[in-house]
C-alpha cells in the first residue's frame, strides 16, 4: 500500500481563510517591518523556522517570513520577501518585492482595505494590491 500527499487538498487546506496581498516598495523587507508595526502597532518578526526553501538550477534560494499574531483575534499574518538573488518565490509576480498573507479567519474587505490604505501610507511603497487565488500559479512555494 502506497501513501500519497494529495497537494491539491493540503493547498485548499493551506489557503482557506486567507487573503493576500501584493506590494510593491523599495526598501528592504525588516524597514518595511518596522514601518508597518509602527503604523498598524503590530510586532512582526522574523520566523527563521516557516522560512521557505528553493532549490532551482543547482542553487539554494531563501526567502524570510516575518510573522505577527494579532492577540484579540485568531488572524495571523506572514510577510514574504518575493525576491532572492534574482529568484522569486512567485516567479509570475516578479514585480512584487512582498506578499502579506492574512490567514485562520475570516476578513471583512473593510478590514483589508484599511492595511492597504495604511500600506499606501508608506513612504517607499509604490502599489498595493489584493491577489486571488486563481492568479496564483505557484501557490505551493508559500506553504511552510
Amino acid at each position: 500500500m502506497k501513501l500519497r500527499f494529495d497537494n491539491e487538498a493540503m493547498l485548499e487546506d493551506f489557503f482557506e481563510n486567507t487573503r493576500l496581498l501584493g506590494i510593491v516598495a523599495s526598501i528592504e523587507q525588516y524597514r518595511f517591518c518596522w514601518h508597518l508595526n509602527q503604523i498598524l502597532n503590530f510586532d512582526f518578526r522574523i520566523n527563521n523556522s516557516i522560512e521557505i526553501h528553493l532549490s532551482k538550477k543547482t542553487r539554494n534560494y531563501f526567502f524570510p517570513i516575518y510573522q505577527y499574531g494579532q492577540q484579540a483575534g485568531t488572524i495571523k499574518h506572514y510577510l514574504y520577501n518575493n525576491e532572492d538573488d534574482g529568484e522569486y518565490l512567485l516567479p509570475e509576480f516578479k514585480h512584487l518585492d512582498f506578499l502579506w498573507l492574512m490567514k485562520d479567519d475570516i476578513m471583512k474587505d473593510e478590514e483589508v482595505n484599511i492595511f492597504i490604505n495604511s500600506i499606501k501610507t508608506i513612504p517607499s511603497v509604490q502599489m498595493v494590491i489584493e491577489l486571488t487565488n486563481e492568479k496564483i500559479k505557484n501557490k505551493q512555494h508559500l506553504v511552510f
